[in-house]
């Protein structure tokens, strides 16, 4: 199941130069402009390379309006491609710089991050579950859709993650003292990968203050450690944090002024006035369709994290007895909190054409021991029938935003990811672009490789965490449960899923872009000078 997971990350390419993808584009002309003219500045990018959107603008010289890191980081990739392709201005034709940038700088630090998501969940879980929870983190959750785009939503995720890790290791004093060094470098590199990552930051912030100090030594020792460790972290973090603020001055004239106040485009303006980064007081609506929505709810993509609600409530009866537990229940609990906050504060409409909300990628790999919990519990009781609910959830989540991922471009008024959108696409015979077409297999046959590999992995999550604890094989009464609960999400789906004008829409201008359309020859991976 592993190798199938490494192979759909690095396998699947969901890229469409015709949709002009600014988020990505944006970040990956700065980094042409880093490299071929060394400037921060992307007009002469954008002039020998192509317009793109989500700019801002200073003094008559355009910028990337997001945070800095990626297009820093992709410098070496697109140096090295420059090198291969003969060292010339347009020796990086766009295809292979994003393929390569996100393999590089997503897909794999992604791979890195299951690894250490399966060690965490090793501590507290049985190895069956740790697997399970860890595969459909992978696949079936905003983990899968944000490694493969050149987007900072999953390197937030990776952040900040790798840097509780760091803690977590340390509160077990399994580190030496200076692994504080490498959380506060994290936690700096995750404001300067995405701005609101500093929400997460401060759920770190908190769980080093509950783990820090929380050893058996007099007050005055551990207020020492504590001094000693926020020293350290802030070592690691001054570097990533200094060097935003000089990009900040250089670009916008001020170290705390970000690209976000000055907008190229003026209708995306009003979006982020007010509050903070745009963030002011909850509205009901963007909290109810953030999680809930049919076309990009994140229970509704990933419906297994609703497991994580009841999962923090057997972590919070942990904590009675175990300070560990305690500390992690109270981090994912103002984790949760901090992200619903922005999530129901922030202008829903703003979303763009995106699976699922994407700037709650950094909170899912904190709500997965909560729902590992249920599932251990659940299995260890020797209840079928919410051990099939619960692992039919895990495979419904993978087949979901697995589908919805070979997409990956999901237009705003489309009414579901799914039936009103990959479902006709497939049948189409438009499968997500993919090194196998690239290589000369037929998109068709390409395609159901893919397919066949997402719904194994589904399958087999179902079969296997629909056991009890002894690993007797699935019961019957797992079955129907399972089945059922299939049965009632497909017609959530199915019932909202409207199949109008704007479905059809969208279904027609997708594949009037789609990189590798049925029927025609093989799309090249690096097309050569002048083709």
């Amino acid at each position: 199941m592993w190798a199938t997971v490494a192979a759909l990350y690095v396998v699947l390419f969901p890229y469409h130069p015709g949709l002009r993808s600014p988020n990505e584009l944006c970040r990956l002309w700065q980094t042409r402009a880093l490299v071929e003219d060394g400037s921060l500045e992307i007009n002469r990018a954008l002039r020998d390379y192509g317009p793109v959107g989500d700019l801002s603008v200073m003094d008559g010289r355009y910028y990337p309006s997001k945070a800095p890191l990626l297009s820093f980081a992709a410098v070496p990739v697109y140096a090295a491609l420059r090198a291969v392709g003969g060292g010339h201005r347009y020796a990086v034709p766009e295809v292979p710089l994003v393929f390569f940038s996100r393999l590089f700088l997503t897909v794999l630090p992604t791979l890195g991050l299951l690894w250490l998501v399966r060690r965490f969940l090793d501590a507290f879980l049985s190895p069956v579950v740790a697997d399970g929870v860890t595969v459909t983190y992978a696949l079936g959750s905003l983990a899968f859709s944000y490694s493969l785009l050149f987007m900072s939503h999953q390197t937030t995720a990776v952040l900040l993650f790798a840097g509780f890790y760091a803690l977590w290791r340390l509160s077990r004093g399994e580190w030496r003292e200076r692994g504080y060094v490498v959380a506060g470098a994290c936690a700096g590199a995750t404001v300067a990968a995405e701005y609101t990552g500093a929400l997460g930051v401060l759920g770190l912030i908190l769980y080093a203050v509950l783990t820090v100090p929380g050893t058996p030594e007099p007050w005055a020792a551990r207020l020492k450690k504590l001094g000693r460790a926020t020293g350290l972290a802030v070592l690691g973090a001054l570097p990533f944090i200094v060097a935003l603020g000089l990009y900040h001055q250089a670009t916008f004239g001020h170290p705390l002024e970000t690209g976000y106040k000055h907008l190229n485009d003026a209708a995306y303006q009003p979006w982020h006035l007010g509050g903070f980064l745009g963030i002011r007081t909850p509205d009901p609506r963007a909290f109810t369709l953030s999680f809930f929505s049919p076309l990009r709810g994140l229970f509704t993509l990933s419906p297994f994290l609703l497991l994580a609600l009841p999962g923090l409530v057997l972590l919070k009866r942990q904590g009675r007895t175990s300070p560990e537990a305690r500390a992690l229940f109270w981090m994912s609990v103002a984790t949760l909190a901090g992200y619903t906050y922005f999530t129901s504060s922030f202008t829903y409409d703003s979303w763009g054409w995106t699976t699922g909300p994407r700037h709650l990628t950094g909170l899912v790999p904190f709500l997965l021991l909560p729902a590992g919990l249920v599932l251990e519990r659940l299995r260890g009781a020797g209840r079928p029938v919410l051990s099939g609910i619960a692992a039919m959830l895990c495979a419904v989540s993978v087949l979901v935003t697995g589908l919805a991922t070979f997409v990956n471009y999901i237009p705003d008024d489309v009414s579901t990811p799914v039936l009103a959108l990959a479902r006709p696409l497939l049948l189409d015979g438009y499968h997500p672009p993919n090194l196998l077409a690239f290589g000369g297999l037929p998109t068709s046959l390409a395609g159901a490789v893919l397919f066949a590999a997402l719904a194994g992995v589904a399958a087999s999550l179902f079969a296997t965490l629909g056991r009890d604890a002894p690993g007797r094989a699935t019961s019957p009464a797992a079955w129907v449960a399972g089945l059922a609960t299939l049965a009632v999400l497909a017609s959530a789906q199915a019932l909202f899923t409207r199949n109008d004008q704007a479905d059809q829409n969208a279904v027609r201008f997708l594949e009037s872009v789609w990189l590798q359309p049925p029927g025609r020859s093989a799309t090249p991976f690096w097309p050569r000078a002048g083709s």
